[in-house]
């Protein structure tokens, strides 16, 4: 997973994959918000560049459809957008902390995870 960059729309895509395991293209589509639901070949052209860049594959076929699955975790994905919004702060984590903190998005609950998260890599682990 490591340099491939997904879009607002692929990462969409694989949202659905990741909440329900596999899911066909029709699924995929029927997944996205009425009034703004993209065509069924606009999805059916966006998962077949997905398998391209190796994101998710196909499981099975179910009659004349395939079902397809995420090849790449959520947090692999995540990661990239995180590393990308990182750079554009010059690497630097502190902007991005202060304004979640001064919009209210920053919670208790997230401070204690990063603060065991922390624990855990000073102490030669992986964090959970």
């Amino acid at each position: 997973m490591t340099g491939v960059r997904l879009t607002k729309f692929e990462m969409q895509i694989m949202e659905t994959l990741w909440g329900k395991g596999e899911a066909s293209i029709r699924e995929i589509q029927e997944s996205f918000p009425e009034k703004k639901r993209p065509g069924y070949t606009t999805v059916q052209k966006m998962v077949y560049r997905l398998e391209e860049k190796k994101v998710l594959h196909r499981v099975r076929k179910v009659g004349n459809f395939h079902m397809f699955a995420a090849a790449v975790t959520r947090e692999a994905a995540q990661g990239r957008w995180v590393d990308d919004l990182l750079a554009i702060f010059g690497g630097q984590t502190r902007p991005v902390v202060a304004h979640l903190i001064g919009a209210g998005k920053l919670t208790l609950e997230d401070v204690e995870f990063a603060e065991r998260a922390l624990k855990q890599i000073k102490s030669g682990g992986k964090p959970e």
